[in-house]
């Protein structure tokens, strides 16, 4: 499981209410085809007799993949009777008429199914409209660089195990870097040209032995000393409130301590626990929920971990020594570590980066 989240703090715009989507009921798959065909037909003046077969062609590649991930998404064949939805529909076969790419007209279809799940956010609707107008622009090599950029900023594994938590990470950056990744600045001046990052030339962006270890306190924090005083208080404080002592594990990155394992301090009130029951006449094991009270005491534990700077500059280097033994994310920051420039990515290549990411790995959550 990946969480996600901004390599910066603080609210970068305000979401708005848009009013509520209207549609007629009763849409079915027959009527969506008809409806996506209706406005194929409204394209055919724009071109001639030759260019229109490739463009068919094209738009037929397009609907063979939209159509099985939107009845796949409850409600989301209703949208064709959505006049905003109908006319991103025939933005978006324009856009296929004019990509010989085949990888587009997946990506075409992902950003249609985010603009459903999207439809009452004007500020998602402004980025997928315009992300769907430069499907057919934007290079490979920029498109890569553009989805890697945005998995760093993005996604970050939920695993409270340190060497789990970096597989997964391994495994997501080796299907999104499916290509070559892109170095210099053209590829930067590329996407800057099509709006979908800012560039900025003072400073830098933080290296990954810095970013990383920021994001991912919960692997990186000292912990609390094997048989020290603070050792006994968070036994005291585990077993006053029914938790089990197994919930402080040997730190993987110094043998000396003891963790919480979470990788990041604010997914403690998520910890799963596990309590069996007999059910039916069998032994079942079922999640249960941390109370309040609980939450309260981890945290209480966190609060007894080690502040001491050299252990967790040493716990930072084996981390990023491990890092190095995946083949994938060593090969991110060889790349992430020579990006010439600051790059903020902007509303419509955040959605069209998502979607393009979500291409490569199913798996991966819904944007925000």
């Amino acid at each position: 499981m990946m969480s996600k989240q901004s390599q910066k703090g603080g609210s970068q715009s305000t979401n708005l209410q848009a009013d509520q989507m209207v549609v007629h009921m009763g849409i079915d798959e027959k009527r969506a085809r008809e409806v996506f065909q209706e406005m194929n037909r409204q394209l055919r003046q724009d071109y001639t007799h030759e260019a229109f077969e490739i463009a068919n062609a094209r738009i037929s590649e397009f609907e063979k993949s939209l159509m099985p991930k939107m009845e796949k998404v409850e409600g989301a064949l209703e949208a064709f009777a959505d006049p905003s939805f109908q006319l991103l529909l025939v933005d978006a076969q324009k856009t296929a008429a004019s990509t010989e790419r085949p990888a587009d007209y997946d990506l075409l279809s992902e950003l249609l199914v985010h603009r459903f799940q999207k439809s009452d956010n004007r500020i998602a609707r402004a980025g997928i409209s315009l992300a769907v107008e430069i499907v057919d622009k934007i290079s490979d090599e920029a498109l890569l660089g553009l989805t890697v950029a945005h998995a760093v900023n993005s996604f970050f594994p939920v695993a409270g195990d340190i060497d789990k938590g970096l597989d997964v990470l391994n495994d997501l950056f080796g299907k999104v870097i499916y290509g070559k990744l892109p170095v210099g600045h053209e590829w930067l001046d590329h996407l800057d040209i099509l709006n979908t990052v800012r560039l900025n030339s003072f400073g830098s962006l933080k290296k990954v032995q810095q970013y990383y270890p920021e994001n991912l306190p919960g692997y990186i924090d000292v912990g609390i000393e094997k048989g020290s005083e603070n050792h006994v208080k968070a036994l005291e404080i585990l077993d006053a409130n029914h938790l089990p002592r197994v919930l402080l594990i040997d730190h993987s990155l110094n043998s000396d301590y003891l963790r919480i394992p979470v990788s990041n301090r604010d997914q403690i009130d998520s910890i799963p626990l596990q309590k069996t029951i007999l059910q039916e006449g069998s032994i079942v094991i079922v999640p249960v929920k941390l109370t309040g009270s609980q939450v309260e005491a981890i945290n209480s534990i966190y609060n007894l971990y080690s502040q001491n700077d050299g252990v967790k500059q040493s716990n930072i280097n084996s981390f990023m020594d491990e890092w190095k033994k995946r083949p994938n994310l060593n090969a991110l920051k060889k790349w992430w570590d020579n990006i010439p420039l600051i790059l903020t990515i902007t509303s419509a290549g955040k959605v069209l980066a998502h979607s393009n990411a979500q291409r490569c790995d199913k798996n991966l959550p819904p944007m925000n």
